[in-house]
């Protein structure tokens, strides 16, 4: 049969299941999830999906089989990594709309919902119960659970709270050969055979779709109290940070800035950091109202140790959120500087991270290219932000050769090529210079087994 008829007669089965409000097919309406955050790769899809139950998710899975059409599952499309780009021959199933809080369980400080729901949601939720959701993704207002568990997404409080992994307790998901599972429970311990659940974390929507989310909340912590501290070199910043956490002390936040963003920072949203400074710290610390002001004098006293340029304490929440904002807004400072703007994503070990963004400079000087930096300093989590022009052939080879020696300096000094965004198809080139090739097939055996038809976001971590 011709390719393209075929494809008009699953289209048309489309129609014939969904109601035209769970369904877009007009190229106009397509464009919207032709793209992520990425900005760099594009592609429309066939249609777009919003399935109103599970069996809906398990009829399209067989109708994906049955047309070889594959399956790009999306939350908002916030991904910086290509993750939910469509592939070739694909439809796009939005889990948007999923948008259920299904229940707040106060005695076990768990919290059951929906894919669609938003981070921001979530963490309003728990915040009536004065219960706590430590995962703070800079796009937290728009970002969706189930892509946070797509890319095991981070943030800020990641040094003291960890990642989403830590917060999955338990999740329903739907997998290709058409079968709905349950994995985990309210439990805080289980030993009972394979932790199935995390295959599915971090796995970028390639081995199964997830339809609710069982999640780990906190007690809210009664008070918070921020360091700002600036330094003329940013070795200093560095040395300062290690040695707080060499003190065994574990703030809930430790944010850097360099030179570049601070002055990009300032000229978009003042707030007051030092343009001279070539490195700002942001220093979290959280609990019990004297913990907190104890550990914060011992902050101060060794950051006093490595020279810098004046040290502010945070006190007030209004000026804390003040300040908070504005490193949350790093990136949309950074994207007035170029018509491109490209946020990467590595992590090294804390004990070189001086040495890692040096390197990031010298190749940002020897390359000819503009590189930003900041960081989730205290997990060692470092963003390259490369000021590009997509349109201009000759500057996006030289940022092409100069991210590629920045992921593989980071691989040279032990380090990861994304720590929260995901491998997606941005990265996927450079999986074969961390993972071994035995550790390689074992993630494609994995795939194979639990898609074999490669049926859901094909192309996408691996070929």
């Amino acid at each position: 049969m011709n390719r393209l008829v075929h494809r008009d007669r699953a289209l048309k089965s489309l129609t014939e299941h969904f109601p035209k409000d769970c369904l877009l097919l007009q190229k106009e309406d397509l464009i919207p999830y032709s793209f992520d955050a990425t900005a760099i790769f594009q592609r429309l899809p066939l249609a777009v999906v919003f399935p109103r139950h599970v069996e809906d998710i398990l009829w399209l899975l067989q109708w994906s089989k049955s047309n070889h059409i594959s399956i790009i599952p999306r939350g908002s499309g916030t991904s910086l990594c290509g993750g939910a780009v469509p592939a070739e021959n694909s439809i796009v199933l939005s889990m948007a709309k999923w948008t259920k809080i299904l229940e707040i369980d106060p005695a076990n400080l768990t919290l059951l919902v929906e894919p669609g729901v938003t981070t921001q949601a979530i963490q309003q939720e728990a915040e009536k119960y004065s219960l706590f959701y430590p995962p703070d993704p800079g796009s937290y207002k728009i970002s969706t659970i189930g892509g946070n568990i797509g890319h095991n997404s981070g943030g800020i409080r990641g040094l003291k709270y960890g990642v989403t992994r830590n917060y999955v307790m338990g999740m329903e998901v739907v997998i290709p050969r058409g079968q709905v599972l349950w994995l985990g429970n309210k439990c805080m311990k289980d030993s009972a055979g394979y932790s199935l659940k995390d295959l599915f974390i971090g796995s970028e929507g390639t081995l199964g779709i997830v339809t609710k989310i069982l999640l780990r909340l906190l007690p809210k912590p009664k008070a918070r109290r921020l360091i700002v501290a600036s330094f003329r070199s940013l070795e200093k910043a560095s040395e300062a940070s290690s040695a707080i956490i060499a003190s065994a002390l574990i703030p809930s936040a430790m944010e850097f800035l360099d030179q570049k963003t601070i002055h990009c920072i300032e000229e978009y949203s003042a707030a007051g950091f030092p343009k001279e400074s070539e490195a700002v710290l942001l220093i979290e610390s959280d609990g019990h109202p004297e913990a907190v002001q104890e550990e914060i004098i011992q902050i101060s006293n060794i950051i006093k140790k490595y020279e810098p340029i004046e040290i502010k304490i945070a006190e007030d929440p209004t000026q804390q959120e003040k300040l908070w904002s504005a490193r949350k807004v790093a990136f949309s400072a950074l994207a007035r500087k170029a018509p491109t703007v490209l946020l990467e994503d590595i992590t090294v070990p804390r004990n070189v991270l001086a040495q890692m963004i040096r390197q990031i400079q010298k190749i940002s000087q020897e390359n000819g290219v503009e590189i930003a930096v900041y960081a989730h300093m205290g997990d060692g989590n470092l963003h390259p932000v490369f000021l590009a022009n997509e349109k201009d052939s000759q500057l996006m080879t030289k940022i092409n050769k100069a991210m590629k020696e920045v992921f593989l300096y980071a691989i040279e000094l032990n380090g990861t090529i994304t720590g929260e965004h995901g491998v997606g198809l941005a990265k996927k080139e450079f999986l074969p210079f961390q993972y071994s090739k035995e550790s390689l097939e074992l993630l494609k055996e994995i795939k194979n087994v639990l898609d074999p038809d490669h049926l859901l976001n094909p192309g996408k971590i691996f070929d």
